[in-house]
């Protein structure tokens, strides 16, 4: 009977983190709305896939070349609430990561991280993201998370290295090189990424 008890207690506690979570994505999602995001594509229309990285529908749609990045930033909030958030409930560290990645989703639609990326990269033709797809970001970073939950360390890691070289080598950017540029930003690999 207690065991009983406190497995509900349990599960009553995850929602209440679930829920929680899902109260972050909605004040990620009114914030970005209060700033000036539009919601869906200036074009009008919503598309599953974007696979053109120079476009204006780039970071407008459901999912495009940067989907990985934010599926490996699960993946190492995951460490991260693993180190932070020893002993605490699974439902409690996907708190944690969602308010990095819903602070992180906002910081990166304003003015001032705009104009770095249009300056210290090859991003052009960035303008933000819409609130559709700066909420799947957040829902990738989620599924990346819960991924990096059941798997192995070693696979996890050996996941994120091929999404890591695969949209380095097709698309010439990627997690890594989208941070330095924007931490640290290399002519060189301007250069490289712009395919002079």
């Amino acid at each position: 009977m207690t065991i009983a008890a406190g497995t509900d207690d349990n599960r009553q506690r995850a929602w209440i983190w679930l829920i929680a979570c899902l109260g972050v994505v909605a004040i990620q999602i009114l914030t970005q709305h209060l700033m000036g995001r539009l919601w869906i594509c200036e074009c009008g229309y919503v598309k599953l896939w974007e696979g053109v990285v120079n476009s204006s529908g780039n970071s407008q749609h459901i999912s495009d070349w940067y989907t990985p990045s934010h599926i490996i930033h699960g993946f190492l909030f995951y460490g991260l609430g693993f180190l932070l958030l020893r002993g605490k409930p699974l439902s409690a560290r996907l708190l944690l990561a969602t308010v990095i990645e819903s602070a992180w989703e906002i910081a990166e639609n304003t003015p001032m991280v705009i104009n770095r990326y249009r300056s210290a990269t090859i991003s052009l033709d960035y303008f933000g993201d819409s609130i559709l797809n700066s909420t799947m970001d957040t829902l990738a970073m989620a599924a990346g998370f819960l991924i990096a939950s059941r798997l192995p360390v070693a696979v996890t890691i050996t996941i994120a290295i091929i999404l890591e070289v695969c949209t380095g080598w097709l698309i010439r950017d990627n997690l890594t090189l989208n941070v330095l540029m924007l931490v640290w930003p290399l002519d060189a690999v301007k250069a490289w990424q712009a395919g002079l």
